[in-house]
């Protein structure tokens, strides 16, 4: 099925950004919020305690089941909020670098965000999302 999400781009603007800077759903598409996906494990348990990119990719693990939940794919996605609980650039590109390679072609506008702390002990990354579909 394809996506209803119409991504926008602007020769106005830098292409050094490697996302879209805008996206667009058609009237009566269903908006689907997600909650911030986290790097857990279904015992309770934090993934990849200090890995900056084990939690990235865990917490999109995490994504794309509730995505799923909600009857949508990656490809569905017109935005994303990148957290990290860390104040050096570096540990925010470690863990961007593995939710943008998990979008492949798709690059829903984003906002990565360097963060004091997260809800979960030990918990480095939170991925939220917004999503839309046509049913």
């Amino acid at each position: 099925m394809p996506s209803a999400v119409t991504l926008i781009r602007s020769a106005a603007l830098s292409s050094v950004a490697e996302y879209a800077y805008a996206a667009t759903a058609p009237a009566g598409a269903r908006l689907i919020f997600l909650a911030g996906a986290c790097p857990v494990n279904l015992d309770g348990s934090t993934a990849g305690v200090g890995d900056y990119a084990a939690q990235a990719a865990k917490a999109m693990e995490n994504l794309v089941i509730a995505l799923a939940a909600a009857g949508a794919e990656l490809g569905d996605v017109l935005s994303t909020r990148v957290l990290v609980a860390s104040a050096r650039q570096s540990d925010l590109v470690e863990a961007w670098t593995v939710v943008r390679d998990a979008f492949g072609a798709h690059d829903a506008p984003s906002t990565l965000l360097g963060v004091t702390v997260l809800g979960y002990t030990d918990q480095l990354v939170e991925i939220e999302a917004v999503a839309a579909v046509v049913d």
